[in-house]
């Protein structure tokens, strides 16, 4: 049996510590362990988080090592390995999937029925490098897929057409990253067609370019600040609070695909129902033939690179 009010964070780093902080001052756990390599950094973490929390609801926030996520019921990964000088993405995955397979190892020890939301980038290969370290059923393997991309697209969807971005219905679907690709062909502003919405207002319907900023974001944010943590960090919040409270929520998550929308034994972001159990179903939405083979280009990409690393 898990505790559902129970969650492991392992790396705190910038989005680690984000999400820690995030999930701490929204009630939703009742006890966050924070694990990192550098003990004294999940420590001051920690204590920094917790010295806030009587002004919010109640959750004791701690330092730990693998022995303390006995039971918990969602551990998240957002430790990893930055890319050195002249390193090939390839020598970068090889690392960061010796670092899973430690993980991995400790977690499945202590908290074999747990579910796993995979944060650390490239997050597709590394949920992938997951699911086959970990053994655990792939519904119970989750990355956060393009749950931060899709949220870009409809903020700024909703500022280009001055309407609530909650009531921007789109997605964007496929690798985390550069082969990603938005679903223009179902995209809809409260059921009203997005180029009838736009037809209707005088607006152009090109927004290419409005894709290409979704894109090119991260690199803008990193460029600014260093690093990208809040957008995550909520990102998390959404995904947890669909798996803690059983919502039902449809989030583009990284999930184990083989068979939807013709792609065979591939982690990719597509739209998912997630409850209490992880991923409860995956969706397949309408695709225009041309999104059907940008999503097939992506996913092969993603396997290539992930049979590379021969695990």
């Amino acid at each position: 049996m898990t505790n559902s009010q129970k969650c492991g964070i392992i790396g705190c780093g910038s989005v680690g510590a984000a999400a820690a902080y995030t999930l701490a001052t929204h009630g939703l756990f009742s006890e966050l362990i924070l694990i990192d390599m550098n003990r004294k950094r999940a420590h001051g973490e920690a204590m920094d988080i917790s010295h806030g929390i009587s002004f919010s609801q109640p959750c004791r926030v701690i330092d730990g090592d693998y022995d303390d996520l006995q039971d918990a019921s969602l551990v998240i990964i957002a430790a990893g390995v930055g890319q050195k000088p002249g390193e090939s993405r390839l020598d970068l995955l090889t690392r960061n999937a010796a670092v899973m397979r430690s993980i991995i190892t400790e977690i499945k020890r202590v908290c074999p029925d747990t579910i796993l939301l995979i944060v650390s980038n490239p997050v597709d290969l590394l949920t992938g490098i997951a699911l086959r370290i970990s053994g655990f059923p792939p519904e119970r393997v989750i990355g956060s897929g393009t749950v931060l991309d899709t949220a870009r697209l409809k903020f700024l969807l909703g500022q280009e057409l001055k309407v609530d971005s909650r009531n921007v219905h789109a997605f964007v679907i496929g690798e985390h990253g550069d082969s990603e690709l938005a679903v223009w062909s179902s995209a809809n502003i409260s059921g009203i067609d997005l180029d009838d919405y736009c037809a209707g207002r005088n607006i152009s319907d090109d927004f290419s370019t409005l894709f290409e900023s979704v894109r090119h974001a991260a690199y803008e944010i990193i460029e600014g600040k260093g690093a990208t943590y809040y957008g995550i960090a909520m990102s998390v919040l959404r995904i947890a609070t669909c798996i803690v409270r059983g919502e039902h929520g449809v989030l583009p998550v990284s999930c184990y695909a083989n068979g939807h929308y013709g792609l065979e034994d591939a982690c990719i972001g597509l739209p998912c129902v997630i409850g209490r159990n992880g991923i409860e179903t995956i969706l397949d939405i309408p695709l225009s033939q041309d999104e059907m083979q940008q999503l097939q280009r992506s996913a092969k990409t993603l396997k290539n690179a992930l049979d590379e690393l021969q695990l």
